[in-house]
């Protein structure tokens, strides 16, 4: 199993909004949203994501069964926001295997900047170090997704937003592009299935593809994640599983 397989659930988690003249839903304040990662057949982890209202967000990773017992995964990764999802800072600790990185971003609006900053946990040593330029109001991954579930978009219709993890700043592209049945430890969803353009060297090098299915409902819930990787890593699926708000 790669080494890189605690970054599934939060890369995998990255998506566009696009506004329209339907009704957005409105932010719960708070959401509670479990998912069971599913990799080559069996349960690998389980992600969970917890919305503070529209100002923060955090996301756990962890690995589960034969996968923990190969390599053990816990990360977590928490973002605020500003109004309209624009990304303020955000902190990434991952714990996996041996490696324990803690990684920070911080998003200056005003001066149109991000600053990124990794460092090893265990060496209390800096790994990287990066400035980058960036517009007014920018989305991380969660922020992204939220963006997205407020405004609907069609099938057949696309939509570009600006997207940064602190290395790098993109013009993300995501389509609509059917609308399908999804069985999920959840329930089973009328969803419209998108595909958000993050891989093959555009915010991220890897080659795959990126697909998120939301609930063709006012609730707009992200029901099902994949990451479709190379045969030699496979396949990465999310399902919803559990579903709190208050």
């Amino acid at each position: 199993m790669p080494s890189t397989a605690g970054k599934w659930a939060w890369m995998g988690l990255t998506l566009l909004w696009v506004p329209t003249q339907a009704q957005a839903p409105t932010a719960p304040q708070r959401e509670y949203l479990q998912y069971e990662i599913e990799w080559r057949l069996i349960r690998a982890g389980t992600a969970q994501v917890t919305w503070s209202g529209a100002s923060q967000a955090n996301l756990k990773l962890f690995s589960t069964g034969l996968v923990a017992t190969l390599i053990k995964i816990e990360d977590v990764y928490t973002s605020n926001y500003e109004a309209g999802y624009c990304a303020m800072d955000s902190l990434m600790d991952a714990q996996e295997g041996r490696r324990h990185r803690e990684t920070k971003v911080s998003f200056d609006r005003s001066r149109k900047k991000a600053f990124y900053l990794e460092r090893d946990v265990l060496k209390n040593a800096v790994v990287s170090q990066k400035e980058i330029e960036i517009p007014p109001c920018v989305h991380d991954p969660l922020g992204a997704l939220e963006k997205l579930r407020r405004h609907r978009l069609e099938v057949g219709q696309s939509w570009e937003l600006p997207v940064s993890d602190g290395k790098k700043l993109v013009s993300a592209k995501v389509e609509c592009q059917e609308k399908e049945q999804i069985k999920t430890p959840a329930g089973t969803f009328s969803a419209l299935r998108h595909e958000a353009f993050l891989f093959n060297g555009v915010l991220y090098g890897r080659k795959g593809r990126l697909l998120i299915w939301f609930s063709d409902d006012e609730r707009r819930l992200p029901v099902q994640i994949r990451i479709q990787m190379p045969f030699y890593v496979g396949t990465v699926t999310l399902q919803l599983e559990k579903l709190e708000r208050t």
